[in-house]
């Protein structure tokens, strides 16, 4: 895991930390890691796998042809066509 040391936090900024941490019931520590985490990792960010279950919404694709498409992943691929 990262550290990461900040400096220069002014007195009055350390004091409204330390009372954040506190009615949340965690360590000052704790709590700038979950001010980060929410900072840069918000709720309502896009996943991946909602991106592509709601573009194939959006395309029609059903179980069928999600289960047709596995199969061909499966399925022994095609010999060469040979020439003479």
């Amino acid at each position: 895991m990262a550290a990461v040391t900040i400096r220069n936090l002014s007195e009055e900024a350390h004091r409204a930390l330390k009372q954040r941490a506190a009615r949340h019931n965690r360590s000052t520590e704790a709590e700038m890691r979950a001010i980060l985490e929410a900072a840069v990792r918000p709720p309502q960010r896009l996943l991946m796998g909602t991106a592509l279950a709601q573009a194939g919404a959006a395309a029609g694709l059903t179980s069928g042809d999600v289960e047709a498409l596995e199969r061909g992943l499966t399925a022994r691929p095609a010999e060469p066509m040979r020439f003479g």
